[in-house]
């Protein structure tokens, strides 16, 4: 493993390796980016590189330090996050990690603190935190990972050097997924999209039964859409028995409808995010107007913040669904 097998993210690496070569890394950053990106990929990837004991500039992936950064064990080197069953960065984690970057490094390299989620921090940790930032020990680096910089103190923020990230090029998403997870080329693609280039997010996407729910779910519409009320009050009541199924439902019904939306509005395929249900997009987009297609979408939209809010599920679930009759 190496720099260069990093997917995307050419700008940040290039600022990062850039610093590193020259001796001119910043005392602290900030990574900020979408989830699954690859800002604690690189993080990590970075302090490989400052401990490797064989690559120049770079990293091996072999040697005892990179092992040990990978494996979450190397002494000069922390990963930030909350505690177990605490959804916060507690001030005592903060005042614990500013006494051990006054410690000697047991390397003899530099002591690297990575804060993942870093907007997990209260108000108390960031202030404690603060004061580490104003007087940096030496040798030290931190770097503080988030998707929302606005959920950290502006005195936080101006004492890193900002670092953006931006979403994962689909066609790269879709490439990892077939080579490294084994996923079909059409699957691949489907994941790559609707994870909007975040790989991370497409992972945890990336589920068999989806797959096969969501062919199901675009026969239903299909039918609904042929005036078939039996299908949809059947539909419903299974979907409602199970308060996650509804979720996950509505979740993809957002982007179908988006996808009839587009379609209907574009007469192409080339931006849909459920590329293996083109003919049904073909089939049903046209039934209706771009605005009713505009509205079916914003209710699902609504639709599922309902079911979050414990509203009847099949009443919510049967509203949606009895739309879809009426559109024709």
């Amino acid at each position: 493993m190496s720099f260069a097998e990093i997917i995307g993210q050419p700008k940040p690496l290039a600022i990062l390796r850039s610093a590193l070569a020259n001796g001119r890394l910043h005392h602290a950053y900030l990574f900020l980016g979408p989830e699954g990106v690859g800002k604690r990929a690189i993080a990590l990837a970075l302090a490989k590189a400052i401990h490797c004991a064989g690559a120049n500039g770079d990293f091996c992936g072999q040697c005892v330090n990179c092992k040990r950064i990978g494996d979450g064990n190397h002494p000069d080197v922390r990963l930030v996050e909350p505690l177990a069953g605490r959804k916060e960065i507690a001030i005592q984690q903060i005042r614990d990690i500013e006494k051990e970057l006054n410690y000697q490094s047991f390397t003899g390299g530099r002591k690297i603190v990575i804060f993942d989620r870093a907007t997990l921090m209260n108000l108390s940790s960031q202030n404690a935190l603060l004061k580490t930032l104003e007087e940096p020990p030496a040798d030290s680096l931190l770097i503080l990972i988030a998707a929302n910089g606005g959920a950290l103190l502006p005195t936080l923020r101006s004492r890193c050097l900002k670092v953006s990230f931006g979403p994962l090029h689909r066609p790269a998403v879709a490439q990892y997924l077939e080579r490294n997870k084994q996923v079909k080329t059409e699957e691949a693609q489907f994941l790559a999209a609707l994870s909007m280039g975040s790989l991370g997010l497409a992972l945890k996407l990336n589920d068999r039964k989806l797959f096969e729910k969501r062919r199901e779910w675009a026969a239903l519409l299909g039918s609904l859409g042929k005036g078939d009320y039996r299908s949809g009050s059947d539909a419903a009541e299974k979907l409602a028995g199970n308060k996650d199924d509804a979720l996950k439902f509505l979740e993809w019904a957002e982007t179908f409808y988006r996808d009839l939306l587009v379609f209907a509005a574009v007469h192409s395929g080339d931006e849909l995010i459920n590329l293996d249900l083109l003919k049904q997009t073909q089939q049903l987009a046209g039934a209706v107007t771009v605005e009713k297609w505009l509205a079916l979408f914003e209710q699902a939209v609504g639709a599922g913040a309902r079911i979050q809010r414990n509203l009847n599920r099949r009443m919510v679930l049967e509203d949606l669904l009895f739309n879809v009759v009426g559109a024709r």
